[in-house]
C-alpha cells in the first residue's frame, strides 16, 4: 500500500514579474517551476501559521528555523534532553540558545504540528555526527 499521495493540478495567474522571478529561482535550483511555486506556497502558509519561523538552506538541505536563531531541529533536540519537566526544560534551551521562552515556544509549536519533519532531522543530525566521530578515530589510528 503507497502512502504517496497524488499531486492535484491547481491553476494560477501571476504578474509577469512575478513568474519572471519564479522562473530564475526555479532554474537556479535546478527545479521545475511547480516544485518551487509549491515549496514557496507551503513554507508561506508554515511561516504564517507559526510567527517566528523561517526556512533555510544548508548543506543538509532546506530546514525550518527560527528567525535570527537556530535551527527548529537544535532547539527541539536540547529541549528533549532536559527531559519531561517542560518549563525545566524551556528554560534550559532557552539558555543554551540564548533564547526567550517565547522563541523556544515557537520551535515546540512547530514541532508540535511537523514532529516527522523534527525527528528526521534530528535522526539525520545523529547519524551524521557518529559517521564524522568513526572518521575522525579512523584518522587517529593512522597517527598511533
Amino acid at each position: 500500500m503507497s502512502s504517496q499521495v497524488t499531486p492535484k493540478p491547481f491553476s494560477i495567474r501571476m504578474s509577469p514579474r512575478t513568474l519572471a522571478r519564479l522562473e530564475v529561482g526555479a532554474r537556479r535550483r535546478g527545479e521545475a517551476k511547480s516544485r518551487t511555486a509549491e515549496r514557496l506556497i507551503d513554507e508561506g502558509l508554515r511561516m504564517e501559521d507559526h510567527p517566528g519561523i523561517v526556512f533555510r538552506d544548508g548543506p543538509t538541505g532546506r530546514r525550518a528555523g527560527l528567525a535570527g536563531g537556530p535551527d527548529v531541529w537544535q532547539v527541539v533536540q536540547t529541549f528533549q534532553e532536559f527531559g519531561s519537566d517542560g518549563e525545566r526544560a524551556i528554560a534550559g534551551a532557552a539558555e543554551w540558545g540564548s533564547l526567550s521562552h517565547a522563541q523556544v515556544n515557537v520551535a515546540l509549536r512547530y514541532y508540535g504540528d511537523f514532529p516527522g519533519e523534527i525527528d528526521e532531522r534530528i535522526a539525520f543530525n545523529d547519524e551524521e555526527t557518529a559517521r564524522q566521530y568513526a572518521a575522525w578515530k579512523r584518522t587517529q589510528q593512522v597517527f598511533a
